[in-house]
């Protein structure tokens, strides 16, 4: 597959974010909110928000860029990330690589892979890569939970957590909860469940913007490095990795239609964000707290698949030279 274009003209992407944005607030469906806790299900779904962050190191966003919203599961990319930093390739011992084919809370896939979870995105496979970081240690300076990372990756601006989301969905986790037990009762899960399940709340709960998760994403478009530089070519491969996955797991089961429309690595969080990836040439964030029926943002896909298509942005090569 050929490298996409690059084509990060501010100019020309502002006029584009604009327009999208201005299209979508006049859209008859805007999704449902998520049933996830009740301050989300009361959240006005008239919302939309995006943001670009280039690799020349220019932000251009349009609509409410600057609202917090809780990440959820955009999370677990951060967190994936901290892993593969600290445990390398044994992280996928304990862990599939795999499209689920099921909702991403299911306890049926599960337990017919006995314990193993499909991929790292669906909510059992979080669970699992939490268990792997709760009270891990490292001996460089590198982060062990998702919120240092993320304030390290903002340059030290720190994000908020909703305490009321994080409160109450940890007091309604019983899904979550049976999971991390079944995969408990398989042997692979070593913590205390409700310990576990406290540092998965919390890292879900954080709030962030369009523009601060664009630009925290922004080590996820590197995929060059200095041949010479074994540290930078593991980073690259990393990255590489984590981009894998998230084009094929990123969407939960919504995953395939997202890269057929899109044609981007992505990861999605029912707080109605979505953070996508254009390998070398930018991280985006867009926000719609509406969602379809695979828990993704409804308009936040939407908006992905025309960005794609005016920029000619896609993993799968350009339609112009």
């Amino acid at each position: 597959m050929s490298e996409p274009k690059r084509n990060t003209d501010p100019a020309k992407l502002a006029k584009v974010a604009d327009a999208i944005a201005a299209d979508l607030m006049q859209s008859d469906n805007w999704g449902k909110p998520s049933s996830l806790a009740p301050k989300m299900q009361d959240i006005d779904t008239h919302q939309f928000g995006i943001a670009i962050h280039t690799s020349d190191g220019n932000t251009v966003s349009a609509g409410k860029a600057d609202e917090a919203f809780t990440i959820q599961s955009i999370s677990k990319v951060f967190s994936l990330t901290l892993a593969l930093e600290m445990f390398g390739e044994k992280v996928w011992d304990r862990v599939g690589k795999e499209p689920s084919g099921d909702p991403y809370n299911s306890i049926v896939d599960l337990e017919r892979h006995e314990g193993i979870p499909r991929n790292p995105f669906i909510n059992p496979g979080a669970l699992v890569i939490n268990d792997m970081l709760h009270k891990a240690t490292r001996n460089d300076d590198g982060k062990t939970n998702v919120r240092d990372l993320v304030n390290a990756l903002l340059d030290g601006e720190e994000v908020g957590i909703d305490d009321e989301v994080a409160q109450s969905e940890g007091g309604s986790n019983f899904a979550n909860r049976a999971m991390a037990n079944l995969s408990k009762h398989f042997g692979n899960f070593e913590h205390d469940v409700d310990d576990v399940l406290s540092d998965y709340v919390q890292q879900c709960a954080i709030t962030m913007s369009c523009k601060q998760l664009a630009r925290a994403g922004r080590y996820l478009m590197v995929e060059r490095a200095d041949p010479d530089d074994e540290d930078a070519l593991e980073r690259a491969r990393r990255v590489r990795r984590i981009n894998a996955l998230m084009l094929t797991c990123g969407q939960y089961d919504g995953s395939g239609e997202f890269a057929y429309r899109v044609g981007l690595p992505a990861k999605s969080g029912v707080g109605g964000g979505i953070l996508a990836v254009v390998p070398n040439t930018a991280s985006v964030c867009v926000w719609a707290p509406g969602l379809d029926d695979y828990g993704n943002s409804l308009l936040g896909t939407e908006a992905l698949a025309r960005l794609s298509e005016k920029m000619d942005w896609s993993v799968f090569g350009s339609l112009s030279r």
